[in-house]
């Protein structure tokens, strides 16, 4: 846990109790900070007392010696509509800030690695933390992905935080620096809490604003948003820039066309793995995370051999195309991360016969995308609130079944796949929405379909 003593005796606001907004509150009670917390659910305020934190309204809270408001990313503050104690504390001139720089106080001399992208920052993420632990580095990874901020290890001048990082705590970063800042990539996605793409785009871009003097830039230039970002930083900054691409070689950085690995960072262009031997690293997508978590191991001294006995021993990511199971013929993949239809386009380039479950709490943009992909789909098998919405998009293109529920999908899933008795069968979970509807995260919705496949008859696990 990483103390922030910096904040002794100095009152804190903290504005949302979830995962994050919790282990804050409770580490700056712990740092001795004078903390004021509350939530706008009554169930998380009184979970929040319960644990013994101090809650008070902020409507109705004197704020005149206020140092600063910890503000959980998940709430909105500005789009689609400003939060009123956000709009007071501003009107202050109180800063409204997330636990990641809280972190940055509690350890200023660590070294902090910071990745974002609309998809893949979770994989490259651990993937680069993975690596940098294979390489002998002192490694905590954590931020929007798993453990929160302030309850990873405190660390000095020797140890390293791998941060995957939200559009929602970029644009709430205010004293957070980077050594090595790495952008996979910017399609649309929260385009409501942002105001639009062109916001967006701006929180995205806001991490290279992060970075500390002498700091590394690794950004894909594999879509028109990220290589604005990119030309943007060559032509106004002094950080150094590594551009990653999957599509074509890039001079002065790393590149996986067909997948297999250059490395043209001091201007060798040297082949240094075959991306497509690593079964835990499917995909176009995920060459682009391999790419860019090289790079930023690179940046940090870590050498070309370290780095590919990483690539091959990392275990793989839980919710991203996960090999649960494979059960009389068919293999049962967990891709409960994939919310948006960008994410889920990635899985099903992967496989050629799949009996798809998809649904939610539907999200810009639905999955009108993915229709080039429609061959590859034996049956879709709809849950959630997205249900019809999609079956619109589905009519006349793909089988269907209306499921409701995950259990009622995975077996009529099973069903459908065995009568069909294709070779190569995949039952794939890439929801192409939110969780919130029927379960409590992506998360959770994983853990379900593990749970619901572990329990099949027959089933042989994944090792």
């Amino acid at each position: 846990m990483a103390l922030v003593s910096i904040l002794q005796g100095k009152k804190v606001a903290v504005m949302g109790l979830g995962k994050s907004g919790t282990s804050a509150a409770r580490v700056l009670m712990e740092s001795g900070a004078i903390v004021l917390a509350w939530d706008d659910k009554p169930e998380a305020r009184a979970a929040g007392q319960a644990a013994g934190l101090s809650i008070v309204d902020p409507a109705g809270a004197d704020l005149s010696d206020l140092r600063l408001v910890v503000w959980s990313p998940g709430i909105p503050h500005t789009h689609p509509h400003p939060h009123p104690f956000a709009e007071r504390v501003r009107r202050l001139g109180i800063p409204l800030v997330c636990d990641i720089d809280l972190l940055a106080m509690a350890a200023p001399a660590a070294r902090f690695v910071g990745i974002t992208g609309t998809n893949g920052k979770s994989t490259t993420t651990t993937l680069a933390g993975h690596i940098f632990q294979a390489g002998g580095r002192l490694t905590a990874t954590g931020g929007n992905l798993g453990t929160p901020a302030l309850d990873l290890p405190a660390f000095d001048s020797e140890g390293t935080y791998v941060l995957e990082l939200s559009s929602y705590q970029l644009e709430l970063l205010d004293r957070a620096g980077f050594d090595i800042a790495v952008l996979l990539n910017v399609t649309p996605d929260h385009l409501g809490r942002h105001g639009g793409m062109q916001g967006y785009v701006a929180a995205k871009a806001g991490l290279f604003g992060r970075m500390r003097p002498g700091g590394v830039a690794v950004i894909s230039v594999d879509d028109e948003p990220s290589r604005g970002i990119r030309e943007h930083l060559r032509r106004t900054d002094d950080a150094f820039v590594v551009p990653i691409s999957v599509e074509r070689q890039v001079p002065g950085g790393v590149s996986a066309v067909e997948g297999i690995l250059v490395d043209d960072c001091d201007g060798l262009a040297m082949a240094i793995i075959d991306l497509r031997t690593l079964p835990r690293l499917p995909g176009r997508h995920n060459w682009q995370n391999a790419c860019a978590a090289y790079a930023a191991a690179r940046a940090a001294g870590i050498a070309a051999e370290t780095i590919c006995d990483g690539l091959r021993s990392y275990p793989g990511l839980a919710h991203r195309q996960e090999l649960v199971a494979v059960v009389d013929g068919v293999a049962y993949v967990n891709d409960s991360k994939a919310t948006n239809a960008d994410a889920v386009e990635k899985a099903l380039l992967c496989y050629d016969n799949v009996y798809w479950i998809l649904g939610g709490q539907s999200k810009e943009g639905g999955i009108t995308s993915l229709v080039p992909l429609f061959p590859r789909i034996r049956q879709a098998f709809l849950i959630g609130q997205a249900a019809e919405e999609f079956a619109a998009t589905l009519e006349g293109k793909v089988a269907f079944a209306h499921c409701q529920t995950l259990e009622a999908a995975v077996a009529q899933a099973r069903a459908q796949a065995l009568a069909d008795g294709r070779a190569g069968a995949v039952v794939l979970l890439s929801p192409a929405c939110a969780s919130w509807d029927q379960f409590a995260s992506f998360e959770h919705r994983g853990d379900s379909f593990r749970r619901l496949v572990s329990a099949l008859p027959g089933v042989r696990r994944n090792a």
